[in-house]
């Protein structure tokens, strides 16, 4: 798979087994997927810019590292990607959050977008779009393309679960955008959720249905 890096960690993958059992509740899951994306937000952000810097310690001075070049931006794809955002503000607290809100629509199966919310920089800032689920693609394609069209350069993409399907349609569309994930899962059923995945990823961070 081009582009794509599955991140085996044991423990993203002793979580990502959590999340998947249909037993585990609201409060755990939500938990779980907040781990998560903090775990993963480790490498997303492995190959961010340093510049050396000198900084006094209380004992002498120590030439050391602090991250450069392009401030962060993270979007979630509502709603659930909203799940997502807070273990990534652990790491990146200096991050600005936008939001887009895209539907599936049952019939097509395409996005279909209600609400969009970015930084006034978001031109200068990397971008990080997180969603639990990159199922048809369909959404985050769309969500990317959006972003594109606000005149940002540099964008990645963060889900728990992607499908053989979505990553192939965000290698078609978007083959510049790398994508992070915790498992990928072979096939979707015909509603368009990834099989097994783990259901649907917003009722079970909310409790809804």
């Amino acid at each position: 798979m081009k582009n794509v890096f599955v991140l085996d960690h044991p423990l993203i993958q002793h979580k990502i087994s959590l999340l998947r059992d249909k037993n585990t509740q609201t409060k755990e899951f939500r938990e779980l997927v907040m781990e998560i994306s903090m775990l993963m937000g480790y490498e997303v952000t492995r190959n961010m810019p340093l510049k050396e810097v000198e900084i006094e310690t209380p004992v002498g001075v120590a030439k050391t590292n602090i991250i450069s070049g392009k401030k962060l931006g993270i979007v979630p794809i509502l709603r659930a990607g909203l799940g997502m955002v807070d273990g990534l503000l652990k790491l990146l607290p200096m991050a600005k959050v936008g939001h887009i809100g895209l539907y599936r629509d049952p019939e097509t199966l395409g996005p279909v977008e209600y609400y969009c919310k970015l930084p006034e920089d978001v031109s200068e800032r990397e971008i990080v779009v997180v969603d639990p689920m990159l199922a048809t693609g369909g959404s985050a394609s769309a969500a990317i393309q959006y972003i594109k069209d606000k005149g940002v350069s540099s964008i990645k993409l963060m889900c728990l679960i992607a499908s053989k399907d979505g990553i192939d349609r965000i290698n078609k569309d978007h083959p510049d955008v790398a994508i992070y994930c915790a498992a990928v899962d072979e096939k979707l059923n015909d509603h368009g959720y990834i099989i097994p995945g783990l259901g649907d990823a917003g009722d079970r961070l909310f409790g809804t249905k």
